[in-house]
């Protein structure tokens, strides 16, 4: 028999807004790919849904490590999908925000800020939570 799962609330809503802004943001820009400024010609709508289901999958698994006493591990994976949702902002790097459209600058950014928040919830309880 396994152990009990712990649910920190916290935790997983942060991850779920992580999924979700993501998915919009995945969605957006793989079915409007061509609109978006300058990006790479190798990029695929299939590409695109694939990243996002495998970069999601590193956040569950991180959530359910950590829910199973794997903290350290679960806090690494958490860590590196909240850095992940950060990516989007490479979108500005390749073009400024003012070549993007308002529809994609909310995607970018609600991606952005649900990373940031992922990654003050887990700092956060690597503080105050034994590893």
């Amino acid at each position: 028999m396994s152990a009990p799962v712990a649910i920190d609330r916290t935790l997983l809503t942060v991850v779920l807004a992580c999924a979700a802004a993501t998915l919009f943001h995945h969605v957006h820009n793989a079915e409007f790919l061509g609109d978006y400024p300058n990006m790479p010609a190798w990029l695929s709508p299939a590409g695109i849904y694939l990243t996002w289901l495998s970069a999601t999958l590193v956040g569950v698994a991180g959530y359910l490590l950590h829910g199973h006493g794997w903290r350290l591990t679960g806090k690494s994976f958490l860590l590196a999908y909240g850095c992940y949702c950060l990516d989007g902002l490479v979108h500005y790097a390749l073009a400024p925000l003012a070549e993007h459209n308002a529809m994609m600058n909310l995607s970018i950014g609600m991606e952005a800020v649900t990373g940031v928040a992922l990654l003050a919830v887990v700092v956060r309880k690597m503080g105050s939570v034994p590893i």
